[in-house]
């Protein structure tokens, strides 16, 4: 019996796929587990496998063309099977009926089963579901299997890289076994505490537990995100006539294909890296994550603006990824709960500058102005508790430690590493760690505690030309510093006016925390460290 093999839903925003490559051709022998194509979605490119086994018979969709999810993809059956009826006149209703014909007893009779039950377990073996790791995570992305199926895992182990709204992190094991089963293909997302991996003894049969897996939550049969089940082309096809070609890809300007890992394809597409420029170093030329990560641009791949006629309307959909959809959760709610006002100041940075130049003569030392602005809030802080507070319905929890967040963008938008117990570092080590913090951000290697805990938030734009502008509060923090670039300007000294170089911050204030004259007599004591910066070193 003929298995028709739809567009899968690879990821949980997915809508639409593209076939960037197919790895068989019709005739091909197929067997359980064989990649059949490469396919792009809204968040990645990945290999598609095969459950079923037989010769490919029919392609549905060609390199380069992009269907709907459960479009018509390929049918596989025995050779020289006829097809015209799943090809021709046959409506949907028909073709799920011939599938779901040629599924087990077992499987109809589970599509039955009410919700609350679930297969036993074979002995020693244990499902690892998707964590959660972080307090705002819903769902996370698998950027890198780093153990594969068959693989002897050791407790402590790392088993993969998932990417959450905040961080890539690596999750390692708490059992000890071997790899049996795989729930997530690097790239595809799922929701918390869906399957993604099944540890237990060397040859353990877990293929009715991955099969009749089950999330806790409700309604887990339309909510959990397993692309293998979504595969088995159990949903009603629809089969497109004529399918629009099209090319998401960053990969190359010609027709020779590119070796590339699913994550590295996935950075480059973040990075804006035309992947024909990059040269492989994995296996067989193959393009791996270090690649990506060590490119360096040719001067002579200056990005191009897309082509669009005159008087053409015209636009691209980029897809929200999960760190988007947590700044847009969280920096809304901030907005609308914490009754925000701002407090502008303008300061002399004539002695700041003339320090900074002292300071950097060092040998083997160099700071930034972020760096003095950060030592100097943290020992503002210090001295107004006030500012450096939280608020709860009950209660309002001055901190007597400090802790800086500091705002880093990064392609997908913005993380704020955090720079603990600032007031006791040097200016240095505050250099050092910032410095490292941003490497880590743009590589989505920060930690979760290198995220949390901050008392204070400084977001600094100066160094893209911008005077003066506004954030908004980064919660539980109850205000956050804006700060300028350094301006040129003529100011007046002792009645006479003078070349001067000045800078504007900006500070949002929660006004439950922070009353005007609290927030103004911190912005005095920052003055007094920004203008003298030698009293940092006292």
């Amino acid at each position: 019996m003929a298995e028709v093999i739809n567009m899968p839903r690879l990821s949980d925003t997915m809508e639409e796929g593209t076939v960037a490559t197919w790895l068989k051709k019709v005739g091909d022998k197929i067997e359980e587990g064989d990649i059949l194509a490469e396919i792009e979605t809204d968040k990645a490119t990945m290999e598609f496998e095969s459950f079923n086994e037989g010769t490919l018979l029919h392609i549905g969709i060609q390199e380069g063309e992009t269907a709907k999810v459960d479009s018509l993809l390929a049918i596989i059956g025995d050779a020289g099977e006829d097809i015209s009826s799943l090809l021709s006149g046959n409506t949907s209703e028909e073709i799920k009926e011939d599938v779901i014909q040629s599924d087990s007893a077992e499987s109809k009779e589970k599509s039955n089963e009410p919700k609350s039950e679930s297969i036993e377990l074979p002995e020693g073996v244990i499902v690892v579901t998707m964590p959660r790791l972080s307090d705002t995570m819903e769902e996370g992305t698998v950027a890198s299997w780093l153990k594969n199926v068959g693989d002897e895992v050791e407790e402590g182990d790392i088993l993969a890289e998932i990417e959450t709204d905040k961080a890539t992190m690596e999750f390692e094991s708490f059992q000890s076994g071997t790899l049996l089963h795989v729930g997530l293909q690097e790239g595809e997302s799922a929701k918390v505490d869906a399957l993604l991996a099944i540890i237990g003894p060397k040859g353990t049969d877990v293929a009715d537990v991955a099969k009749n897996f089950k999330m806790s939550a409700p309604d887990s049969e339309e909510k959990n995100d397993a692309p293998k089940q979504e595969a088995k082309a159990l949903e009603q096809p629809k089969i497109t006539p004529k399918l629009e070609a099209t090319n998401n890809s960053p990969v190359t300007n010609s027709n020779v294909r590119v070796f590339v890992s699913p994550l590295a394809k996935k950075m480059a597409e973040e990075k804006g890296i035309n992947l024909s420029q990059v040269n492989g170093s994995g296996e067989n030329g193959r393009i791996v994550k270090r690649d990506i990560e060590n490119f360096t641009p040719s001067t002579q791949s200056a990005s191009v603006g897309k082509f669009v006629p005159t008087g053409q309307e015209d636009f691209d959909e980029v897809p929200n990824s999960n760190m988007r959809k947590a700044i847009a959760k969280n920096l809304a709610k901030s907005k609308f709960t914490a009754p925000h006002y701002y407090l502008n100041v303008e300061f002399d940075m004539e002695n700041a500058i003339a320090f900074r130049g002292q300071y950097n003569s060092i040998p083997d030392t160099k700071i930034s102005y972020n760096d003095m602005i950060v030592k100097a809030c943290a020992l503002a802080l210090k001295a107004h508790p006030q500012v450096n507070s939280q608020w709860f319905d009950d209660r309002m929890q001055l901190n007597n430690h400090v802790h800086i967040g500091v705002a880093v963008a990064v392609p997908d938008g913005l993380v704020v590493p955090v720079v603990k117990f600032a007031n006791e570092q040097s200016l240095t080590q505050i250099g050092a760690a910032v410095k490292d913090y941003a490497g880590k951000a743009r590589n989505k290697k920060l930690t979760l505690d290198e995220m949390e805990g901050s008392t204070f938030t400084i977001s600094n734009l100066g160094m893209f030309g911008i005077e003066s502008f506004t954030s908004i509060i980064n919660q539980p923090n109850s205000a956050i510093l804006s700060v300028g670039a350094i301006v040129s300007k003529p100011v007046v000294k002792d009645g006479n006016v003078v070349a001067g170089n000045t800078m504007k911050l900006t500070m949002a204030c929660d006004h439950r925390t922070v009353d005007g004259a609290t927030g103004a007599q911190f912005l005095q004591t920052l003055k007094g460290y920004i203008e003298n910066p030698v009293t940092m070193l006292v």
